[in-house]
């Protein structure tokens, strides 16, 4: 009922946009979203948008903005950037031989029901703050066993440092020699498996760079979700609006051939 419903929510969304034809009934079944409340949970890409310290950065170049010689108007950018980077998602391939590419992720992993777990109050007075069992425990003892196939979201509190780049990654330096510099919560790779081994999860995204934190230097938390297929997304904005538990999530990525990861739109839907 659940997938029905978000199914539902986004034809909503398509047909008001005008991306696909309805009929005058199913309009009026699935037009009012009134009892939803939609949160964008995605940066815009600029020149401002934060990536990885080695990667490629967002570059827009207009081709061409104004009036033409036949009297309308025109406008076009071409864009250039890494895969990895903004608000963006990691495939499986990324960290896994055999993973999924992005093309290859099942739409129903990036759609779903979703809670959030909010480790903000630690995570801000350490900005090195590991993501730990116990979080998932206790959050389980206040709402219940994490659903089967949920899609969780993790709550740093970093967001709010967006885009700073010195306050949000602990550094505002490029290249190699800046990978050390970086500091920033994470998931523990003991909370990673404990994920895998423990429940059922089809997807997980933080408000930070990585899904590990930003000392680490084997990434395996990466290794450990991504070799189960269990695709991460990054720099994930607006958590703090999220409530515990009671939304959905629709994660969708550009659709890279091959791709280990793209950027994301990503946003929650509310239940009201």
């Amino acid at each position: 009922m659940a997938m029905k419903k978000i199914l539902t929510t986004l034809l909503t969304i398509l047909v008001l946009t005008g991306c696909v034809n309805s009929t005058p009934t199913e309009s009026k079944k699935s037009a009012d979203l009134s009892k939803s409340k939609i949160i964008d949970l995605t940066y815009t890409f600029s020149k401002e948008t934060i990536y990885w310290v080695t990667a490629r950065e967002f570059e827009l170049d207009v081709v061409y903005k104004g009036d033409t010689d036949k009297g309308y108007f025109y406008a076009a950018n071409n864009f250039a950037t890494a895969e990895h980077g903004g608000t963006h998602i990691d495939a499986p391939i990324h960290f896994s031989k055999t993973g999924k590419t992005v093309e290859e992720i099942p739409l129903n992993h990036l759609m779903g029901n979703a809670i959030k777990v909010d480790v903000s109050k630690n995570a801000l007075n350490n900005p090195d703050y590991l993501v730990s069992i116990k979080d998932f425990q206790d959050w389980e003892a206040k709402e219940g066993t994490i659903p089967n196939g949920a899609i969780i979201i993790l709550e740093t509190g970093f967001s709010r440092y967006y885009p700073n780049k010195l306050k949000y990654m602990g550094t505002d330096q490029r290249g190699e020699s800046a990978v050390k510099e970086l500091h920033f919560p994470g998931l523990s790779p003991e909370a990673a498996q404990w994920l895998v081994d423990h429940r059922n999860i089809h997807a997980i995204g933080i408000d930070t760079p990585s899904i590990d934190y930003g000392q680490s230097e084997y990434f395996k938390s990466h290794v450990i979700l991504l070799s189960k297929n269990i695709p991460a997304f990054e720099n994930v904005a607006n958590v703090a609006q999220l409530p515990t538990k009671g939304f959905q999530i629709i994660a969708l990525p550009m659709k890279i051939k091959d791709g280990t990861g793209s950027p994301l739109r990503i946003i929650a839907i509310l239940n009201q």
